[in-house]
């Protein structure tokens, strides 16, 4: 027999010869459906290890293939031909460099940097020329096409286009000549952008350098022999006025936390932190914002087919809502107009991003939950065949570029642009309503695996830390989200968490109408937003990922046995981790 592993269920009967090959501690994908005894269709290892249970959650939320669905365009791929070079721009001896983190594979961008003598700036954003590898109506455009974008989890790519291309042919490698689509722009003595020519290119990267390794040559640290220290210096000084100059016209300020995850090699997680944003990340950021910006407003000033990356402006009602609960959390927020309009809106929403920004900066708590809170007053970005503007970047057109490798309407934006060019003659179908609706609900599937992915992994990681300091530890935490049901709180900086509201004893708590705090009918006690709160583990759930918690002073033995036995059972702690 066979246990569903992610979301339980009835067991399921395998083949006999499955059910004799496999034993309870495999996982294992089964077609569901038709008659009969379904065969094994893959086998992922061990369900004790994370790195099979990570690959077995790609294959089930359909993001990864599986038997005979297994990628076909690999024997396409093999006949693939080298794209000529007649007719590029030839700037192999430019200086230019990749900036990516240390696991990175793909190399979809590469910058260079030069200031002139009359103290303008010049920037080359080279981008991998996907489009003259991946023909319309090919295989690997079919299956491109269905797959969307490339999946992460820890540890874990399920790429779009098959590995020599993402990895090999279309990747900008150092020391290895690539054919690029290169935007250049150039900056006038205020770093505005002045001029914005596209064409192609061949480049040869000199570096790759990760992130790390950029941060100590913008420090200083690290000895710079070949100029690439200083023409980061430059790139820096670039970026900093291009996000500036953003928020001053009305862009949204919020900083995104991104969780990195250490495997350990053993089939555990190792570790997991939240990383502070890098200097150098936000420095290829703004680079590529520049890009996308300048090939949008080609693409919508000709009208040439494209799917547009677009924000559109929250709804004022929305944004007033945002205020009053700010508010009542003694957050400080802007004056708003009696009759708000749409653009209003968009502004105030951009004022408030900043103010809770400094607020939460200053007083080092609610940075999750307002955050999320200014978040949820907003529209959710989508992809779109009209230029809708971008309401968070405070841009009037705006596309996705820079990532052909990784995202298929990039890949559509380079074929548009080429043609509209009359750099190519592979013309876009004008009519993209049922393509973008489609890549939209593909990202947002994607963004819930990887969710998921990552909740998992701090279950695993979870597991571990409770074996070793007992699993009646209590953790300091912080309340990031409310329900009618209960709250969710983060504890021990990186883990999160669901605490019912009948589990915290001595009232009954209901959500205020504002949906900032519970509040107890009859003490009146309070648990809001951003609060602190101290709490225990008193369920863990690895299959799911989901952590139920309890307060401390409760004295109740906790519930640490998880779900499901047999096939796709994960080791309890003492099991997994008992030397």
């Amino acid at each position: 027999m066979g246990e569903p592993w992610f979301e339980g269920g009835v067991p399921i009967a395998l083949d006999s010869r499955s059910a004799r090959q496999y034993d309870a501690q495999e996982l294992v994908a089964v077609r569901v459906g038709g008659r009969g005894r379904p065969p094994v269709l893959a086998h992922f290892g061990s369900a004790t290890a994370i790195e099979s249970v990570l690959a077995a959650l790609l294959v089930q939320r359909g993001l990864a293939p599986v038997g005979e669905e297994t990628m076909g365009t690999e024997s396409e791929v093999g006949h693939l031909e080298e794209p000529s070079a007649d007719g590029r721009v030839d700037l192999r001896e430019l200086l230019a460099v990749t900036i990516d983190p240390e696991t990175a594979r793909d190399f979809d961008d590469a910058i260079s940097v030069v200031r002139r003598a009359d103290g303008t700036v010049r920037v080359w954003v080279h981008i991998a020329d996907v489009a003259a590898y991946v023909r319309p109506a090919s295989a690997l455009d079919r299956d491109a096409a269905t797959r969307g974008f490339s999946a992460y989890v820890p540890g874990r790519v399920e790429p779009m286009l098959p590995e020599r291309l993402s990895a090999d042919a279309c990747s900008l490698r150092a020391a290895h000549d690539r054919f690029c689509v290169t935007t250049e722009l150039s900056f006038d003595r205020e770093l505005r952008v002045a001029e914005a020519t596209m064409f192609r290119s061949v480049i040869r990267v000199r570096e790759r350098l990760t992130y790390t390794a950029a941060e100590r040559l913008l420090a200083g640290r690290e000895r710079d022999g070949n100029g690439v220290g200083e023409m980061l210096q430059l790139a820096q000084a670039v970026a900093s006025e291009q996000r500036r100059h953003r928020r001053q016209r009305g862009a949204l300020q919020i900083e995104s936390q991104e969780i990195e995850f250490e495997l350990d090699g053993e089939g555990g997680v190792g570790d997991a932190r939240f990383d502070a944003e890098p200097a150098a990340h936000i420095l290829v950021e703004e680079l590529m914002i520049a890009a996308n910006e300048a090939v949008a407003r080609l693409l919508a000033d000709r009208r040439l087919p494209a799917l547009f990356r677009v924000h559109e402006r929250p709804e004022p009602q929305s944004i007033e809502r945002l205020t009053a609960r700010l508010a009542g959390l003694d957050v400080p927020t802007p004056p708003v107009p009696e009759h708000l309009t749409p653009s209003q809106a968009a502004r105030l929403a951009a004022e408030i991003s900043g103010r809770v920004a400094d607020y939460t900066a200053n007083r080092r708590r609610g940075q999750e939950a307002y955050s999320a809170m200014v978040l949820q007053a907003l529209k959710r970005a989508r992809y779109d065949p009209a230029n809708l503007g971008h309401a968070g970047l405070a841009s009037s057109a705006y596309c996705h570029f820079t990532s052909p490798i990784r995202r298929y309407p990039d890949l559509l934006c380079h074929r548009s642009l080429l043609c509209g060019l009359g750099l190519s003659d592979e013309a876009v179908d004008p009519d993209l309503r049922n393509v973008a609706e489609a890549v939209s609900l593909r990202e947002r599937l994607i963004a819930d695996t990887e969710h998921e992915a990552e909740d998992i992994c701090l279950a695993w990681l979870l597991e571990r830390r409770l074996f070793e300091q007992g699993w009646d530890a209590c953790f300091d935490g912080e309340i990031t989200g409310l329900i009618e049901g209960g709250l969710f709180a983060r504890f021990d900086s990186v883990f999160e968490g669901f605490l019912p509201a009948r589990r915290v004893g001595g009232d009954y708590f209901q959500l205020d109408e504002l949906a900032t705090a519970l509040v107890g009918r009859r003490t009146g006690r309070t648990l809001r937003l951003g609060d602190p709160i101290n709490v225990r583990v008193s369920h863990l759930d690895c299959a799911s990922g989901k952590v139920s918690l309890a307060l401390c002073r409760e004295d109740r033995a906790p519930d640490a046995r998880g779900r499901g036995t047999g096939a796709a059972r994960s080791k309890g702690p003492n099991e997994r981790y008992g030397r």
